[in-house]
């Protein structure tokens, strides 16, 4: 708390009128409510990227917490996919994702302060969306305080926030291995793929894109028996078959974050 009493402080000596580039996700969702805390709805403006890597529920829930929150929210159209370094998704496509979000807020925000939702956990592993947060001056003003994700959630919690326990949501493009190319209809078809694993009750999985009409499953260590020779697990192959996957196969190693996001 003592923490968060410091932060709400730095926030409020912000300098005009700071951006943060909010994905509603747990981080990002936090900060807002501190922003809103601390410099009123008006202080500051929050920007989400849209594009056909942003899932349709993803949105949903970053429009609902801005509005419980009584904060307006800008959807700003990206179009990352227009560049060939991002479809060609070498291992390096979150930096061509993030530097296409940044400088378009530049463009539009030039004298203002640019923040995003990056915390502690994030200066670890391969994050080449720091590189880009690092060319454009954007400050994480969570990653400056030491807040990791297990005290962002506790906090989050004690605020009553609907995200304090929301699973991470990457976007849709994750789903692509390094060197498999990201396409519209790729993403779309992913986004179809997830929202059925999750009207079938399933609660944090992946549904990884592989070239040749490959879906490899990822699911929570405990839900792999659900999956196998069940109606459950037909259920799910069939569905994804509909969507135009030739194959469906479950990672026996189950559910794990940034498991496609590297060149091997």
């Amino acid at each position: 708390m003592e923490l968060e009493g410091a932060l709400l402080g730095e926030l409020r000596a912000l300098q005009g009128n700071p951006v943060l580039a909010y994905s509603g996700g747990v981080d990002s969702s936090y900060l807002l409510a501190l922003l809103a805390e601390s410099r009123g709805k008006d202080g500051f403006l929050a920007v989400i990227g849209v594009s056909a890597s942003l899932a349709a529920r993803q949105l949903a829930q970053a429009r609902a917490v801005a509005a419980l929150l009584g904060v307006p929210l800008v959807e700003l159209g990206t179009h990352e996919l227009d560049r060939p370094e991002y479809r060609a998704n070498l291992g390096d496509r979150c930096f061509y994702c993030k530097d296409t979000l940044y400088a378009t807020l530049r463009g539009l925000y030039p004298q203002a302060v640019i923040l995003d939702g990056s915390q502690r956990d994030d200066a670890q592993g391969h994050r080449p969306g720091r590189e880009a947060a690092r060319l454009h001056g954007v400050q994480s003003p969570l990653m400056d305080a030491a807040l990791g994700k297990t005290e962002i959630r506790a906090l989050s919690a004690r605020r009553s926030l609907p995200t304090a326990d929301l699973p991470a949501t990457p976007c849709l493009a994750s789903r692509f291995p390094a060197g498999t190319p990201v396409s519209a209809e790729g993403l779309a078809r992913v986004e179809a793929a997830e929202d059925l694993l999750h009207a079938l009750g399933l609660r944090e999985f992946r549904v990884r894109h592989h070239e040749g009409g490959v879906a490899r499953v990822e699911v929570l260590p405990a839900d792999l028996a659900r999956l196998a020779g069940t109606p459950l697990g037909q259920a799910v192959v069939a569905g994804l078959k509909s969507l135009g996957f030739r194959f469906v196969t479950v990672d026996l190693e189950g559910f794990r974050s940034g498991s496609s996001s590297t060149l091997s």
